[in-house]
């Protein structure tokens, strides 16, 4: 199995976080998010996970290496791609045109979710989708009795159905996949001015292919600030019976109520971390009250009460009541 990661998006509506971070690298309840997904995909095929191939622009040779790391620690090759201008959905998959082979997974790394499925590798193709009350900023799909895909429609005007695809897909055969995206560039076939991965979907069903939905039960944008927040809350609540303070915190008259991550040499000072609190490695607290909040690493906060707040990488905040969202580097 391959798993393909288009991740060039330049995450505007997360700003200023993403402006020294890449949104799919940005930590969620202590793990970077393109991580948490690449984790839970892994655990829902039998059979080894072969490589893990990154569309991205231009993040730098740091987000690479960490990219690299996440496809080592799974056992996976990684691969780096660039996509040098948004084109659309099909463009960014082709872009990793070399790995498209075998079974393949493609999945877009700006959400998580949380499903308890196990894929079936002799479907022709599989996609994730999740029921939504407004469809429309969306492409969604129609089935038919028998449960298997008949339309792909992006972003309808109208009500076709409610079934949003969330962005992750399963193929069979890798190699069809890049024949069709192929036509749609060789073509100059678009969709709202864009090339769009539902167009070759459109064409492989017509073709005969067989697509199943599977539908997960919990969908988690992380587009912006107050999605974060949110979806740090669900993580911490969903992995609180796994180790998430570190053994090297130092802790000094001060409280955790958790679920909260407490990342590594992280010193805590007469404060009161949590509920759904995320404190990144090496950051400093002291005489503060941070709950649902992230402060990533290398901050530092004081006399501060957060609540629904973001604190970028060596940042600083102190003193005041506030929700707040200040981006790497910056201080208040």
């Amino acid at each position: 199995m391959k798993i393909i990661i288009p991740m060039a998006g330049r995450g505007s509506r997360l700003r200023p976080h993403t402006l020294t971070v890449p949104k799919p690298l940005m930590p969620v309840a202590g793990k970077p998010i393109v991580q948490r997904m690449v984790e839970d995909l892994a655990k829902s095929f039998s059979g080894a996970l072969e490589e893990i191939a990154f569309i991205i622009g231009d993040f730098g040779k740091e987000a690479e290496d960490l990219l690299l790391s996440v496809a080592k620690d799974l056992g996976a090759k990684g691969s780096i791609y660039y996509q040098d201008e948004p084109l659309g959905t099909a463009h960014a998959i082709l872009c990793a045109a070399d790995s498209l082979s075998g079974n393949c997974i493609v999945a877009f790394a700006d959400t998580l979710f949380q499903s308890n499925f196990k894929l079936d590798r002799e479907k022709d193709g599989m996609i994730w989708v999740k029921r939504v009350e407004d469809p429309s900023a969306f492409g969604v799909v129609e089935l038919n009795k028998e449960g298997y895909i008949t339309n792909f429609v992006e972003k309808p005007t109208e009500f076709v159905s409610d079934m949003a695809i969330v962005g992750i897909y399963y193929f069979k055969d890798g190699e069809y996949l890049k024949h069709e995206l192929q036509y749609l560039l060789d073509n100059d076939i678009k969709e709202k001015g864009e090339y769009q991965l539902t167009n070759a979907l459109e064409n492989m069903r017509q073709k005969g292919s067989q697509f199943y939905p599977t539908e997960i039960q919990e969908w988690l944008d992380c587009g912006n600030k107050k999605a974060v927040v949110y979806s740090n809350q669900r993580m911490l609540e969903i992995h609180k019976g796994t180790k998430l303070v570190s053994d090297t915190v130092k802790l000094v008259n001060s409280t955790i109520i958790p679920p909260c991550f407490i990342g590594e040499n992280v010193v805590i000072e007469n404060s009161i971390i949590g509920p759904h609190a995320s404190i990144g490695h090496r950051s400093v607290v002291s005489s503060s009250v941070i709950q649902n909040s992230l402060v990533q690493n290398d901050a530092k906060v004081s006399n501060v009460v957060l609540t629904n707040s973001m604190i970028g990488n060596k940042a600083e905040c102190s003193p005041e009541k506030r929700v707040v969202s200040i981006g790497d580097y910056c201080a208040i």
